[in-house]
This record gives structure tokens, C-alpha cells and sequence, in this order.
């Protein structure tokens, strides 16, 4: 038996194992990929050319629709409401019959006033009469008095020769001052009469306004409608008594104009703020000065079906949202549009300009600025389908300032010329100054319903045209105040 040496045994079995190691070392190198030459494949993205077209900067913006004319039917005069002329929501046109309050109590003082007005003629002409009467007695006077002068002349010529006594003298005397005094009171008597005729004349127009109030209280009884419209539910029914003549009385129903209707809306400081230094630029011209096109979609609507124009813009910020109030106005013909519903709507923010736009994909965003790859040097050939498909191609990131979104894609307001070859997708997978390969599909913009060029409304086609200029007469007329 044989006595095994362990360090002889040691050094055979660590030769074995660096046998085993250095073969399976060379064997790995044999079949790396370093083995064949090829290099590894390049990262594969997407790119694409920006798409550069005529563009418009719509402006979004919530709006609440109003009608035009919103009118609270109420009495002009209290009374029993003797009977209803209308169905509940229903269109009624302008000068309708609504409702009839008892007219009785108001033909009465119709009746009285006309009375009273006859009774004020006939002073009228009483005092006209008298009138008559005292110039008669004046001309007699003036007759009696021309007489008793001429009498007292005499008498006093033949008293200063002797040849009448002075009791005839005194008595002729007396009688020149009487109708002299008789002359007097016939003219007082012929101002009295005029001030009668001119309390007659004054009491025949206050008859005659009791008159014309008798008559328009007997007419407001009968209640028409002011405006074309819907009318809403009737509030009182028959046989209530109903006040009227004040704001406090109680609404018996409303009817809302529907056809044009309003959208208003508000807009920030920074909006109005831009339209303003746009309108100074000449760029693009104030809402006050002309009518821009408006868009509207509603809530289950695609896009913008409804198109009308703006209409007016208010004159100071609300100081509770640092708002200012805007209001566009949309004709109605289908009635579709209904008084307080929410609508999108869209109003130019920018004239026509040659825009580039590219999908919110290709851009990426770190902590100081936004930023896209463009690639550079890029190879670019056909495949079999006649489609470009990227060879290769250097990432260069550039740095841009971004717009709004118009036809689904983002404006790009600096930074790229719209001639570039862009990364659209795949951005995690390629960096500056590497090579990166792919597909070339094009860009294609969304139809969101708005036009890419507009014209302001003419004033023709205005759903509320300007008012017409004040006549020369009225302007006088400030004037003179």
C-alpha cells in the first residue's frame, strides 16, 4: 500500500483548475460579438420635419350664453288679474296679449277724467264770456266817461263867466269821476276774466293729463308682450290680486329673446394686456374697433360649429378677479343655443403668420428651458415602399421657446426655421453628440374647425350694428346743456 504525497496532490489539482479557467476564458473571447468586427446596432427613433403652414393663434376661452333682451313681465297698475293669454314656454312675438287685469275700476276714472276735462271747457268758455261782457261794458264806460268830460268842461267854462252856478259845476264834476271810476272797474273786470280764462286753460291741461293717465291705466290692463320670444311659466295665476306701478311688484312671468344671443366671457390682465400691445403694433386691430370672428362649441359638440362675431368689450377690471368683461354675439336660427349654457369658444389672439409646429413629443424639458433634437448630417435613403427612412444621424440639441398649441401641435415661436430634422419620439434614447437611426414619417396637423386666416365682420353682416350718429338737432341740443 502506497502513501499518497499531499503536496504533490496539491499542485496537480491547482494545474487542472487553471487548465479548466484558461480554456473557458478562450472560449468566451471566440464567442463575444468583438469576435466577428461588427459594430453594434444604432438606437432607432423617430423623426420628422416640422410642418410650417399659415397659422392663427386662437384664444380659448369658457363663455355663458345670455339673451339678448331678458324682460320680467310685471303689472304697470295693481288690480284682480282676470285672465291668462299664453301656454307655458312657448314663442310669443312681440305685441302678444299675456294677461288682462280687471279694467273696470280703471274705464271709471277714464270716465271721470273726461268728465272733468268738459267741466274745465266749460269754465273755459264761461270766462271767455265774461271776458266779452266786461270789454262791452268798458267801451260803454269809456263812452259815459268821454261824456261826463265833455259836460264838465263845459260847465266849468261858463262857471268861470259867471254864467252857471257852482252846484252845477260839482255836479257835472261828480259825475266825470263816477264814470271815470265806472271805467276802472271794467277794466278790473276785464283782468279778472282773463285770469279766469287762464285758470280755465290751466285746469283744461290738468284734465287733459288726468285724461291721458285714465287712458294709459286702462290700457296697461291689458299686458302685451315687449319683445319676441320664450316666455317662461306664469308666476300668479287668475283671479289674484296683483300689484303694480313699482319695482317691488311681484314678476308675473319673463320671456328671453333668443335669436341673436350673447356669450360673455372674461379676460385676464395678461390677455388684454397682449391684444392691446398687439393693437399698437398694428398687428392685430382692437375688439373695440372692429368685429372679430368669434367661435363657439358646445358641450357635446366637436369643434367649432357656431360662428359669430364679437360685440363689445367693458371699459375697467372687475377689482374682485382682475377681469375684464367681453361679450360675443351668435345668431340662433335652429334655437339651439339656450340662455345659461357653458360654450367653448375660440377668438383670435394673433393675425395670419407663417408658423413652425411640431408635436408636443419632440420637445423635452429640463430645469432651465425647453429644448429639441435636431439631427445633423443625416444620412437618408428609400425602402422598398418608397418611404425615407434614417440612415444615421447626429443629435444636436438645440434650445427653443415654445407657443401655444394650434391644429393639435405646438407652436414653435424661436428656435427652429421649419427646414430641420427633428426627433419626434425616442428622445430617452438618443444624446447630444451621438448617432441615432429610424423612420421619417411625416408631421400631420388635426382639422380643429378653425380657420387658419380671417377677416373681420363687415358692418353688414353685424348681428348688432352701430348705433346710428346722433342728428345735428340732438347734438345742439348737449350742447346748449
Amino acid at each position: 500500500m502506497h502513501r499518497l504525497n499531499v503536496p504533490n496532490l496539491c499542485l496537480l489539482a491547482g494545474g487542472v483548475l487553471v487548465t479548466v479557467l484558461t480554456s473557458g476564458c478562450g472560449n468566451s473571447d471566440a464567442s463575444g460579438p468583438g469576435a466577428s468586427g461588427n459594430p453594434p446596432p444604432l438606437p432607432t427613433v423617430t423623426a420628422a420635419y416640422p410642418l410650417v403652414k399659415q397659422t392663427v393663434e386662437w384664444d380659448a376661452y369658457t363663455g355663458r350664453l345670455e339673451a339678448v333682451n331678458l324682460v320680467e313681465i310685471r303689472a304697470r297698475v295693481g288690480g284682480y288679474l282676470q285672465s291668462i293669454h299664453f301656454d307655458e314656454g312657448q314663442v310669443v312675438e312681440e305685441g302678444d296679449l299675456l294677461f288682462v287685469i280687471d279694467p273696470r275700476p280703471y274705464e271709471a276714472e277714464l270716465n271721470s277724467a273726461r268728465a272733468q276735462l268738459q267741466q274745465a271747457e266749460s269754465r273755459l268758455k264761461q270766462s271767455h264770456a265774461l271776458l266779452d261782457e266786461a270789454k262791452a261794458k268798458a267801451v260803454q264806460s269809456q263812452a259815459q266817461l268821454n261824456l261826463t268830460d265833455v259836460r264838465y268842461e263845459r260847465i266849468k267854462n261858463l262857471n268861470q263867466r259867471n254864467a252857471s252856478s257852482q252846484e252845477e259845476l260839482d255836479e257835472r264834476e261828480a259825475e266825470f269821476l263816477q264814470a271815470k271810476a265806472d271805467l276802472e272797474g271794467v277794466r278790473a273786470g276785464i283782468h279778472s276774466a282773463e285770469a279766469a280764462i287762464a285758470t280755465a286753460e290751466a285746469e283744461i291741461e290738468i284734465a287733459k293729463a288726468g285724461v291721458e293717465t285714465a287712458e294709459l291705466n286702462l290700457r296697461y290692463t291689458r299686458i302685451e308682450a315687449p319683445v319676441t320670444g320664450r316666455i317662461s311659466r306664469q308666476a300668479v295665476t287668475e283671479g289674484n290680486l296683483i300689484a303694480g306701478g313699482t319695482s317691488s311688484s311681484p314678476a308675473l312671468t319673463t320671456i328671453t329673446s333668443m335669436d341673436p344671443i350673447y356669450c360673455v366671457f372674461d379676460a385676464t390682465e395678461r390677455d388684454v394686456l397682449k391684444y392691446v400691445r398687439l393693437a399698437q403694433a398694428g398687428q392685430r386691430e382692437s375688439a373695440r374697433v372692429v368685429r372679430h370672428p368669434v367661435y363657439l362649441g358646445l358641450v357635446d359638440e366637436q369643434g367649432f360649429p357656431h360662428q359669430g362675431h364679437m360685440d363689445f368689450v367693458d371699459n375697467r377690471f372687475d377689482t374682485n378677479t382682475a377681469s375684464m368683461r367681453a361679450r360675443c354675439v351668435f345668431p340662433n336660427d335652429n334655437q339651439l343655443l339656450l340662455p345659461g349654457m357653458f360654450g367653448r369658444i375660440r377668438i383670435p389672439g394673433s393675425a395670419p403668420y407663417r408658423a413652425v409646429l411640431i408635436p408636443d413629443s419632440a420637445i423635452g424639458t429640463d430645469q432651465s428651458s425647453q429644448y429639441v433634437y435636431v439631427l445633423m448630417d443625416a444620412e437618408i435613403e428609400q425602402n422598398e415602399d418608397g418611404e425615407d427612412v434614417l440612415v444615421k444621424g447626429r443629435v444636436e440639441r438645440r434650445p427653443i421657446k415654445p407657443g401655444p398649441m394650434a391644429d393639435g401641435l405646438r407652436v414653435i415661436r424661436e428656435g427652429l426655421e421649419g427646414d430641420e430634422l427633428i426627433i419626434t419620439q425616442g428622445l430617452l434614447r438618443a444624446r447630444p453628440g451621438s448617432e441615432v437611426a429610424g423612420t421619417i414619417p411625416a408631421i400631420e396637423a388635426e382639422d380643429d374647425g378653425l380657420p387658419d386666416d380671417y377677416q373681420p365682420v363687415p358692418e353688414e353682416e353685424s348681428l348688432s350694428p352701430l348705433p346710428d350718429p346722433l342728428p345735428e338737432e340732438l347734438k345742439m341740443t348737449e350742447v346748449s346743456r
